[in-house]
């Protein structure tokens, strides 16, 4: 059974953005924390961006501070990171994930449920 789904990648040029959505089912929206990760070529999976479901505190890596936004809809299990001001950088493949704990979990990479992720390709 699918615990999360994300949608809404693709390719832009530089400087344009992209909004990803991800739909959350099951013991995966039980999370206290909602997060996304990217993974690059040849590079290690990082987390790019948090969120806690009750209250909405976001955290952001210092790579994306000011030009992504991470936010929620309880009603609809969903959870969305928009992506602006995209660079080349910026490629890779997006995963949403469920973390049962606080964000230095999200940052340790101590994920409960991943999705199947979606491509962002950003050409300069």
């Amino acid at each position: 059974q699918e615990m999360l789904a994300e949608s809404g990648g693709g390719s832009v040029q530089a400087g344009g953005s992209l909004r990803l959505s991800c739909v959350a089912s099951g013991y995966a929206y039980r999370s206290y924390c909602l997060g996304w990760f990217r993974q690059a070529v040849g590079k290690e999976r990082e987390g790019v961006a948090a969120i806690y479901i009750n209250d909405g505190s976001t955290f952001y890596d210092d790579s994306v501070e000011g030009r992504f936004t991470i936010s929620r809809d309880n009603a609809k299990r969903m959870v969305y990171l928009q992506m602006n001001n995209l660079q080349p950088e910026d490629t890779g493949m997006y995963y949403c994930a469920a973390i049962q704990g606080y964000f230095s979990d999200f940052e340790r990479g101590k994920v409960h449920y991943w999705g199947q992720g979606t491509q962002v390709t950003v050409s300069s």
